[in-house]
């Protein structure tokens, strides 16, 4: 009963804001088009945080945290994951699908979604390093071209976060 008492607080505050109800997918869209990764699909064990994109988290040269050692041993990244454009508006990627390059795949689809405020179809996948052009996608059994563009495509500023 307490939280649908929250709950029922939380609408009543919200409606001098305009505050309305929303679902999942709302939020994998709009994350999606903020950048916002997302723990055990998009950042996962397998990789580190340089592969990630996120070492500005683990710099090997300011104190000593755990997995430090390995990481300042380890090869140079093999994959990177990087944002991608498909161009189709018929379906989205989805986690797990093949990122081709020529008739090779060079990587996997982790998260994918259609991004209603910027009007694009978006999808984070792990690529081989290095691969930024000429990509495709399957997309429910098509091949889709696909480009890598930078992140995050809504409000790269953050200005809106800020406000």
């Amino acid at each position: 009963a307490s939280l649908y008492a929250a709950w029922l607080a939380l609408r009543a505050a919200g409606e001098a804001y305009g505050l309305t109800l929303f679902g999942a997918r709302a939020v994998e869209s709009m994350r999606m088009e903020k950048g916002y990764l997302h723990w055990k699909a998009d950042i996962l064990t397998e990789f580190d945080p340089f592969e990630t994109g996120l070492d500005r988290f683990a710099t090997l040269d300011k104190g000593d945290f755990v997995g430090r050692a390995a990481l300042a041993e380890r090869p140079l990244p093999s994959k990177h994951l990087v944002t991608l454009a498909l161009d189709s508006e018929e379906a989205t990627a989805h986690g797990g699908a093949s990122v081709m390059h020529e008739n090779r795949v060079v990587g996997t689809v982790t998260s994918g979604a259609y991004g209603h405020r910027i009007g694009r179809n978006l999808a984070y996948a792990f690529v081989e390093a290095g691969l930024q052009a000429d990509l495709t996608v399957d997309v429910l059994g098509i091949r889709v071209a696909a480009t890598v563009v930078q992140n995050p495509l809504y409000d790269p500023e953050m200005t809106l976060v800020r406000s």
